[in-house]
């Protein structure tokens, strides 16, 4: 999801939800703060009533794009059908 662009936090939600069975809110979050700690993912906090949270990915983060590809397209070679 974040391939397309800033994305808020719910958006992000419910993208997972809609290719898998759903993240619960604390995983998710723990996963961005993880993503954000490494440098993969930036998060900016907007000043505003009700606060606002954005989510992009880095340089780095867009650098680690085709390999995630990649290992997802072989992951899909090797999958058993059925």
């Amino acid at each position: 999801e974040l391939l397309d662009g800033v994305r808020r936090f719910s958006d992000l939600q419910r993208a997972l939800a809609e290719v898998q069975q759903g993240v619960s809110q604390k995983v998710l979050t723990a996963q961005l703060r993880e993503l954000e700690t490494d440098g993969v993912v930036e998060r900016t906090v907007y000043p505003e009533v009700p606060p606002r949270v954005e989510y992009a990915l880095t340089a780095l983060g867009r650098e680690l794009v085709p390999v995630l590809e990649e290992l997802h397209a072989w992951g899909e070679k090797k999958q058993p059908e059925g």
